[in-house]
C-alpha cells in the first residue's frame, strides 16, 4: 500500500488484539491485490446498552487505482455484531468480495492459493 493502514477506534478503547486481526485481514487483501493504494478501518461502538450489550459498526474504505470500495457493517442492519471480531471478519469478507468483483470486471487474473489434496 502506498499509504499505511489506518485504524480508528471510536467510543471504545484501542485493543491490540483487534488491531492484530485488522492487520492480518488487510495483509491478506494486499497479498490478493498488491496494487492497493490505501485502507482505512473504523471500529465504532455507537450504542452502549446494558440490556443488549455493545454492537459494533465496522467501516472499511479501500482505495485502488481507478476505484474506491466501501463497506459499512452497522448494528441495525446486522444485529449479530455483538462480537467485534465477528463484525471485523464479516466486513473484510464483504470488502474482499467487492475486490474480487472489481478484479474480475477488469480482467486481471485473481491470485489463488492451491492446497494439496
Amino acid at each position: 500500500m502506498q499509504t499505511p493502514l489506518q485504524i480508528t477506534f471510536r467510543n471504545l478503547p484501542e485493543s491490540e488484539a483487534v488491531k492484530d486481526l485488522i492487520l492480518q485481514e488487510a495483509d491478506a487483501l494486499q497479498k490478493f491485490y498488491p496494487r492497493l493504494t490505501s485502507c482505512r478501518v473504523v471500529v465504532d461502538a455507537p450504542h452502549h446498552s446494558h440490556h443488549q450489550g455493545n454492537h459494533f459498526r465496522i467501516s472499511i474504505r479501500l482505495v485502488l487505482p481507478g476505484r474506491e470500495l466501501v463497506v459499512t457493517r452497522t448494528p441495525a442492519a446486522h444485529f449479530a455484531h455483538e462480537d467485534c471480531y465477528l463484525a471485523i471478519r464479516q466486513a473484510f469478507h464483504e470488502i474482499r468480495r467487492q475486490l474480487q468483483d472489481f478484479v474480475r470486471l477488469r480482467g486481471t487474473p485473481l491470485k489463488t492459493t492451491h492446497h494439496a489434496p
